[in-house]
């Protein structure tokens, strides 16, 4: 039987900056010198991105030295996961109501919650407080996905999809929410920069049942795959100062020569080709990593619009971020989409290359 994502909701916090806003504070509270402040406004022109949001005030208001990130001392790990443990739930919560609202579905009618985040972590954790403040039953089956970065959304949707098929009457309500401004590094290094210059905060939520709603998404296959050999190019790690992102440059390139293998081994068990694709849903890690996709499976930036565009006015939000850019092309649907097919991918540490085909069923 097959599993459906019947309605898919976002929700952002109140701080928008634009890219000069951000790269001003950068400037600042990391001490550049001239060499070091041009590089770093080369990078944040080049990124494709105009504006990010975030849970911190920082990034777009002259606090007058009451930010969060104090020049010369900026927070240890405590009061980060302070700031997370405050507003994660806020921000998951209201794109829970959202989801659960649109999709038409009693709270009461929900059986299982998947919690998916990677930018902090308590107990009683995300997963329990939602429970609570959602009103949802205290017996709803609960899973926690952390720690799993920008593809983890794709985990949560094929334990759902598990769940769903042993159990019809499920129905499965994700979380995704990610706090990723709160972990900014008070380093130089190129490594640093990149990492700063691309992420933002952000929610999303999906219910998942085995019936079809008026406009929703068909699972019909999934794959993973590691390229292990580029293991050390990404990684997510806690340090005494936060979270800490090691993100190189090289990431494009070990996508773009793993995109094709991985997308042949995804569309070969339903007997599909990249040509019988209608739609693109990419995870837009960054501007290149979507050039690189674009070129190896000759795509054009139209037909990736949607990524784009999240990456332009979002950036990166880790984990909710291609869920974002997959809710974009289903609003854009008619009637006349329905039954077509919808290729998406994700990544991040290990190096882990995750894909999905969705199929459309858009009614009036």
């Amino acid at each position: 039987m097959p599993t459906y994502i019947n309605t898919i909701e976002t929700a952002l916090p109140p701080n928008l900056a634009n890219q000069n806003q951000i790269a001003d504070f950068m400037v600042e509270h990391l001490n550049l010198n001239e060499r070091e402040e041009k590089r770093l406004r080369v990078l944040y022109r080049a990124s494709g991105i105009k504006q990010r949001y975030s849970v911190l005030r920082d990034f777009a208001e002259n606090l007058n030295g009451q930010s969060f990130f104090k020049e010369d001392a900026f927070p240890s790990a405590k009061p980060r996961m302070l700031i997370y443990q405050t507003h994660a739930i806020n921000l998951a919560k209201k794109a829970c109501e959202n989801a659960i609202k649109t999709s038409g579905i009693n709270k009461s009618e929900i059986t299982h919650l998947i919690a998916v985040s990677c930018t902090g972590m308590y107990a009683p954790g995300l997963d329990i407080e939602l429970i609570e403040q959602l009103g949802l039953s205290t017996s709803t089956q609960r899973t926690s996905i952390n720690f799993m970065g920008c593809y983890a959304a794709f985990n949560a949707m094929k334990v759902a999809d598990n769940i769903i098929s042993s159990n019809p009457d499920a129905n499965v309500l994700i979380a995704c929410v990610e706090l990723c401004s709160i972990h900014l590094q008070e380093k130089k290094d190129d490594e640093n920069l990149l990492a700063n210059a691309i992420f933002g905060d952000g929610a999303a939520a999906m219910i998942l049942t085995s019936s079809p709603s008026n406009r929703s998404l068909e699972m019909r296959n999934f794959f993973s795959d590691l390229a292990l050999n580029a293991r050390d190019e990404m990684g997510w790690y806690i340090g005494d100062h936060g979270f800490e992102m090691h993100l190189t440059s090289k990431v494009p390139d070990v996508i773009k020569e793993g995109i094709g293998q991985l997308t042949d081994r995804l569309l070969e068990k339903i007997k599909l080709q990249v040509s019988d694709i209608d739609f693109f849903a990419i995870h837009p890690g960054g501007k290149r990593i979507l050039d690189v996709i674009e070129e190896k499976l000759h795509i054009t930036k139209e037909q990736n619009k949607a990524a784009r565009e999240i990456l332009s006015s979002h950036g990166n939000m880790s984990s909710p971020t291609v869920l974002f850019v997959i809710k974009r092309i289903l609003e854009s649907m008619t009637v006349a989409d329905d039954q077509k097919h919808l290729l998406s991918f994700a990544f991040g540490p290990g190096l882990t290359m995750e894909s999905a085909v969705l199929k459309t069923h858009i009614h009036a």
